[in-house]
């Protein structure tokens, strides 16, 4: 069995075809996936996919590239939907000094306001980081929340240091890359009880779909290749990173036992 840590089902193109995707991912042993919402849109459309399938969970936040336009008018309504207990996690929300979207001092002001709701609500953080581990780290000094390091392509160090912090690392199709040779060596140094797997689909496809919209189903390839290069079982490696995601989202009794 497996669990997609992130995914994006009801951004517009997983949304218009988000039926048949959530079945091929039940046709290949998904029994969760975490929705992540990142506008208002997406977030009411993720709570009427809740509605429908009890296997679909949501969470929250205004991505670090958007926050300098939606950052104001969206954070209230994630607080608010937090509080009534209706997320699962705050996220993704970090930082991203790559693309440049959002200013860097926007980023960290919104990143803290997010933290501090997590702490408050008592709720997981799912971080976006690329290109800004050292401000990641300085600035969660001191907040004491579950979190995980969604799309890890950081170095080796980095994945260290996230690990030392108690931290989770979700794997995505970038593993499978032929060109990821260091992404492998991190997926092979990271305990069996401190990953996940996601596909952030409809994005980063794996290797053998690249070009192509990713989804949840796809999730198996990237599972063979953690195995791979970790030595284990293609089992071992479901069965681990379905129950640290269990655990870290603390997913009800009735979506598995594990």
């Amino acid at each position: 069995m497996f669990v997609d840590s992130h995914a994006h089902l009801t951004s517009r193109p997983v949304l218009d075809h988000v039926e048949e995707v959530l079945q091929r991912a039940e046709q290949n042993q998904l029994k969760a996936i975490v929705n992540i919402c990142t506008n208002q849109e997406s977030l009411e459309k993720g709570f009427a996919l809740a509605k429908r399938h009890r296997w679909i969970f949501n969470a929250a936040a205004a991505t670090p590239h958007d926050v300098e336009e939606i950052g104001e008018t969206f954070f209230p309504l994630v607080a608010h939907y937090a509080r009534e207990g209706r997320l699962i996690a705050i996220g993704e929300t970090g930082l991203d000094y790559h693309y440049g979207q959002s200013s860097k001092a926007v980023q960290k002001e919104h990143l803290l306001r997010y933290l501090e709701l997590a702490v408050q609500t008592k709720l997981p953080v799912i971080f976006h980081c690329r290109e800004a581990f050292a401000d990641l780290f300085q600035f969660t000094q001191g907040y004491q929340c579950s979190a995980v390091l969604h799309c890890f392509t950081g170095t080796l160090e980095e994945a260290k240091e996230c690990l030392n912090r108690g931290w989770f690392i979700s794997l995505s199709g970038i593993v499978t890359f032929k060109a990821s040779y260091s992404l492998r060596e991190v997926a092979k140094y990271v305990p069996l009880d401190q990953f996940m797997i996601e596909t952030d689909a409809p994005f980063i496809s794996p290797q053998s779909r690249r070009g192509k919209m990713n989804e949840p189903s796809y999730i198996i390839e990237t599972a063979q290749m953690i195995a791979q290069v970790k030595g284990v079982s293609l089992e071992e490696v479901g069965i681990n990173s379905t129950r640290n995601a269990a655990q870290f989202f603390s997913f009800p009794k009735h979506i598995l036992n594990v």
